[in-house]
């Protein structure tokens, strides 16, 4: 069931709606992947459901984040382009806002955890992005952001928290579903919920018969939680395998989780690892923690989805080759 929404305190607090999604869509073509969705009769009669598989890890610099950086970067006018942009991530919005303003010609800073994977920041450097170092929790990510914007004036593309960059995210059910008819149910990966709010904001308006479930390790389970209490609960510095799912939600995307998320269903840390390596073996196709997390609670809760065609949303396949996780336990 759907939570009644946190008020709205923000004076600077916008909606995106489904125009601005298609106005996104249009901006970002010339930059991005129409990533292909796969199937699998391995995982069909596995889940006991039809999979479908939406693979943004296909996607330019590896991970669906690229649609709505691109969507922010390039709906910036001349003069704000000129000082450049900056945000705060543990990876994949780092360097997919790194590639876009590279695509724009554009200085960008992004603020990452010291221990984000190193394959992360050295593909922000290799897009030409500025790395500055933070400790790992929410608090010293935004403490050190700020003293960055406070420098160089640029124009904060925040990873989730939004409406930029929830409308790019957006396109990405959008062309799932203009590829696969009546979905039952889409499934996405929950963390500070830029890509289940785009889901929301999509479906909702293309497809209100589709179940929306979000996807969230155990470990960070503060979505869950906040689902659960009816407002935001916020972690400061949850461990996961799942690096991309570490942060907690924010007003904006708390919007769409309570208003037309059904389920937030978790996940332990040995099932994300079994489902990721599932999927590279199965599938033959790389994926990073995160983008296991759906596959991972659909074989946990298989009387949930039997019988039903669902969406799987595989965010992103950046990974540090020599690190997997099955090799670290």
């Amino acid at each position: 069931m759907s939570k009644p929404a946190e008020k709205k305190t923000d004076p600077d607090f916008c909606i995106p709606t489904f125009d601005d999604v298609e106005v996104a869509h249009e901006r970002i073509k010339p930059f991005i992947h129409r990533t292909p969705v796969l199937t699998s009769s391995y995982m069909n009669a596995l889940s006991g459901a039809q999979l479908f598989f939406k693979c943004e890890n296909f996607q330019k610099a590896g991970a669906f984040k690229v649609r709505g950086a691109s969507n922010a970067v390039f709906g910036l006018d001349a003069q704000t382009a000129e000082t450049g942009v900056a945000t705060h991530s543990s990876g994949n919005h780092a360097l997919s806002l790194s590639y876009a303003a590279g695509q724009r010609g554009i200085p960008v800073t992004v603020v990452m955890p010291r221990t984000a994977p190193d394959a992360k920041k050295a593909a922000v450097r290799g897009y030409g992005g500025t790395v500055v170092e933070c400790e790992p929790s929410t608090s010293s990510r935004e403490e050190v952001f700020a003293e960055v914007v406070a420098r160089s004036g640029a124009d904060f593309v925040h990873p989730y928290n939004d409406h930029r960059v929830i409308a790019g995210q957006a396109t990405c059910s959008k062309e799932l579903v203009d590829e696969v008819n009546d979905l039952d149910a889409v499934v996405a990966p929950i963390g500070g919920g830029g890509m289940i709010s785009g889901s929301c904001l999509t479906l909702s308006n293309i497809a209100p018969n589709t179940k929306i479930y979000a996807a969230e390790p155990l470990n960070a389970d503060d979505a869950w939680r906040s689902f659960k209490a009816g407002h935001i609960i916020a972690d400061d510095a949850p461990q996961t395998v799942a690096d991309g799912l570490k942060v907690p939600l924010k007003e904006l995307t708390w919007h769409f989780v309570s208003n037309h998320v059904e389920d937030i269903l978790l996940a332990t840390e040995q099932e994300i690892i079994d489902a990721m390596y599932l999927t590279w073996q199965r599938m033959k196709i790389v994926i990073e923690p995160s983008s296991a997390v759906p596959l991972a609670v659909i074989l946990k809760n298989r009387e949930v989805f039997a019988g039903k065609r669902v969406g799987i949303i595989i965010t992103g396949g950046n990974v540090d080759l020599n690190k997997l996780p099955w090799m670290q336990t």
